[in-house]
């Protein structure tokens, strides 16, 4: 079978593990501290805080950035509910500006039309599939505005941006180390930051606002990570370039082999590098669940990343959005396996199967 997505844990991730259980420092402690070192630095930003998931991540990090009641954050309809959750367990509002519909990504002309008519208080980028954003546009729009700009790079491990990192852009960024990521912990998550304060409110948030031992200058959360996680971490960072790398080839490999389909393709416009967390393509809507019941019964697995735009789930029914581009993407996009497991014999018969079911 060619699952959509596949972890990829090996025997050093197992020895680093078995020996945090024999040490007994199974929980919060050294461990993870070094892990977020070494992540922080991977970024290129100077402070890591690890987190539960990567949800928790969001939600510190808006807390760390002092986003809370009556705050609207401009951010995507189109991407995990995650993102706009983490806004609305703070207190604030997601306010949805449509998206690139060659990229998915947040739009930055859209984003900066809905801020000329709206009062926004910060801005939640999403480098969505492992794509990054228009940074640049969203770096001074977050300057013009004079808000803070966080980076939702939960699927975008090891992307960059003009040479440069995701994750050392905004005020802060997060990252999710769920099983199907680029790297994983298991469950994990990290908030990285320039902003010694926003790093030390977070740290403070996630641990029950705690200040000392037991002493407490904030009400907080427990969104700590383990030792346990982060041994694995620590091992899949190392591996996480190679990890990218097999990602893009593969990629690549599956465009040539579809490029005589009438499917879109991924983009990667300059000057952003793909990390291929998802190889997204459109079928035309009519024809996309068939396509992936013709996978299936090949044993090719796809996914719909996301089938439902955020403003049009039950949870957020009071929320209005101008977003047709972003529920035209609900309708059309597939994803495709080009994870490091996938071989090159596979992605040929991926492409092969595509081919010969829309010809």
């Amino acid at each position: 079978m060619s699952a959509i997505a596949r972890p990829i844990l090996g025997e050093t991730e197992v020895e680093r593990v078995a020996e945090i259980i024999r040490s007994g420092m199974i929980a919060d402690g050294s461990t993870v501290r070094e892990f977020e070192r070494e992540f922080s630095a991977f970024c290129g930003a100077g402070h890591g805080v690890a987190t539960s998931n990567g949800t928790t991540a969001l939600h510190a990090a808006l807390i760390g950035l002092g986003i809370g009641p009556g705050d609207r954050v401009l951010t995507t309809p189109f991407s995990f509910i995650a993102t706009a959750n983490a806004i609305r367990l703070v207190g604030a509002d997601p306010v949805f500006a449509d998206i690139d519909p060659a990229t998915y990504n947040l739009d930055p002309a859209a984003a900066r039309a809905v801020a000329d008519e709206e009062e926004i208080d910060a801005i939640m980028v999403v480098h969505l599939y492992g794509l990054p954003a228009e940074m640049d546009a969203f770096v001074d729009l977050a300057a013009d505005l004079d808000v803070p700009l966080i980076e939702d790079a939960a699927q975008a491990h090891g992307a960059t941006y003009d040479g440069t990192p995701v994750g050392s852009f905004g005020d802060a960024a997060c990252f999710s180390f769920y099983p199907t990521k680029n790297m994983t912990t298991g469950e994990g998550g990290i908030v990285v930051t320039d902003r010694p304060g926003v790093a030390e409110r977070v740290r403070q948030f996630v641990n029950h606002g705690r200040t000392d031992t037991y002493a407490h200058a904030t009400v907080g959360h427990n969104f700590r990570m383990t030792n346990i996680a982060a041994a694995i971490g620590r091992v899949q960072l190392e591996r996480l370039p190679g990890f990218v790398d097999r990602r893009r080839e593969n990629a690549t490999r599956l465009s040539a082999g579809l490029s005589d389909t009438d499917l879109v393709l991924p983009v990667e416009p300059p000057p952003a590098k793909h990390a291929f967390h998802q190889y997204t393509v459109r079928v035309r809507s009519r024809d996309r669940t068939r396509l992936a019941d013709h996978l299936a019964d090949h044993d090719i697995g796809s996914g719909v990343y996301y089938p439902t735009c955020i403003h049009e789930q039950p949870a957020y029914d009071e929320i209005d959005a101008d977003a047709p581009l972003a529920e035209q993407a609900a309708r059309d996009v597939l994803s495709l396996p080009v994870h490091p497991s996938v071989s090159d014999a596979e992605i040929d018969r991926i492409s092969t199967e595509i081919t010969r079911y829309l010809t």
